[in-house]
């Protein structure tokens, strides 16, 4: 299988890992740009894609998804506290070796796992599961392997943001002037007798 590199300068044993047990006749090339994109929203959308369900033909106990390649995975984001307060957890076999990582640590050793690790672990656990695994090709920056292939470019659907509630909302308007009360100087609000008396005098 003849692939042009152009400028990737990855590992390419791993970035064509298993391609050739995948049927890629009739399968789409749809690119995700993960810069500036939440982790948990990235990840349903490519799962959608991945286990084909984002077409009319779509049967669960068929492969039907289409090949995801993700770009830019250094520069997902989270959400919250997650970034110091989310953990990995898994367990060596003996006594006592329960390891953690936090996501934090994980960015730093490989954040391609990170989206890897979210995206599976929204696909059914069944027969499918490692097919649909081996259609995910994630890179680190914006180069990869793939530039003779017909690539799509996957647009993100818009961010719903629910409404503020009232409640939530005078407080931040409170909140508000508060933060301009302490910057500027306050002024003093005049009675109505010192203004009248003001406008007498002139």
């Amino acid at each position: 299988m003849k692939m042009v590199t152009g400028a990737f300068n990855g590992n390419m044993k791993r970035a064509l890992a298993g391609l050739r047990r995948i049927d890629l006749d009739g399968l789409r090339w749809r690119v995700f740009d993960a810069k500036g994109q939440v982790l948990g929203r990235l990840a349903s959308q490519i799962s959608t894609v991945v286990q084909g369900k984002d077409k009319p033909t779509y049967a669960p106990n068929r492969d039907d998804g289409d090949m995801c390649v993700v770009l830019n995975a250094k520069d997902i984001c989270v959400t919250g506290r997650k970034l110091t307060d989310k953990y990995y957890r898994w367990h060596t076999g003996h006594v006592g070796h329960l390891k953690e990582r936090s996501l934090k640590d994980q960015m730093a050793k490989d954040p391609t796992e990170v989206i890897r690790k979210a995206v599976l672990r929204m696909l059914p656990r069944n027969k499918l599961r490692d097919d649909r695994d081996r259609k995910l090709r994630i890179f680190t920056g914006d180069e990869h392997p793939f530039a003779d292939k017909p690539l799509e470019p996957y647009v993100m659907p818009p961010r719903q943001v629910r409404e503020m509630r009232p409640r939530a909302k005078r407080a931040l308007i409170r909140a508000q002037k508060k933060t301009e009360q302490q910057q500027g100087v306050p002024t003093m609000k005049k009675n109505k007798k010192d203004e009248e008396k003001a406008e007498v005098s002139a």
